[in-house]
């Protein structure tokens, strides 16, 4: 070679996503290891006493948590695919705030209205970071498209998942996440406009 040789590194490109990975993947590792018990301590929201300090920390906790390999895998990989452009075009201040915020208001509801169930896994996430990245390319007094389709292809199933479909996943909270992108992404734009 002439001395010119290109080098590539890696480089750690999108240190929100890229650590909330890291955090599930450790979570998931941790519960394997407790036999379930570390989901059913940290990793998931259900009803418990507001005097247990465990029940606040399970509020945003419940998004680290999967039941096993595939739950993660199926979460982790669709984030992984949308969450770094998302960061790269909001700032990883705005998508921590997307992911905190849809992990608060899906483990409140939960606890609120279904107290007889465990709440646990980043689908949340997942259909929050769906929903906003249908505003990427929004333009002031114009709805996208891509929005208007991902909203009714998305929410439209949850919807008739959790009405005709018993499969013990929380439709409600792919719901919530998904109005909790679109929320969000419609104030970041605004505040951009």
């Amino acid at each position: 070679m002439n001395g010119k040789e290109k080098r590539f590194k890696i480089s750690f490109n999108s240190p929100v996503i890229l650590g909330f990975t890291l955090i599930c993947f450790a979570a998931l590792i941790l519960n394997t290891i407790t036999g379930g018990l570390a989901n059913r301590l940290l990793f998931s929201v259900y009803r418990s006493s507001m005097l247990n300090p465990l029940t606040y920390i399970r509020f945003i906790g419940h998004i680290f948590g999967h039941s096993g390999w595939q739950h993660f895998i199926g979460n982790i990989m669709l984030i992984l695919v949308i969450g770094p452009l998302l960061e790269e075009k909001y700032g990883f201040r705005n998508i921590l705030a997307v992911i905190l915020s849809t992990a608060l208001i899906t483990g409140i509801i939960h606890f609120m209205f279904f107290p007889h169930t465990m709440l646990l896994g980043a689908s949340g996430v997942v259909f929050a970071l769906i929903l906003l990245s249908s505003f990427v390319s929004i333009k002031e007094g114009e709805i996208p498209m891509t929005f208007i389709l991902v909203t009714v292809i998305y929410i439209g199933q949850q919807i008739f998942e959790g009405i005709f479909v018993n499969d013990n996943i929380s439709n409600l909270t792919h719901i919530i996440g998904g109005i909790t992108g679109a929320g969000m992404g419609y104030a970041l734009n605004k505040r951009k406009g």
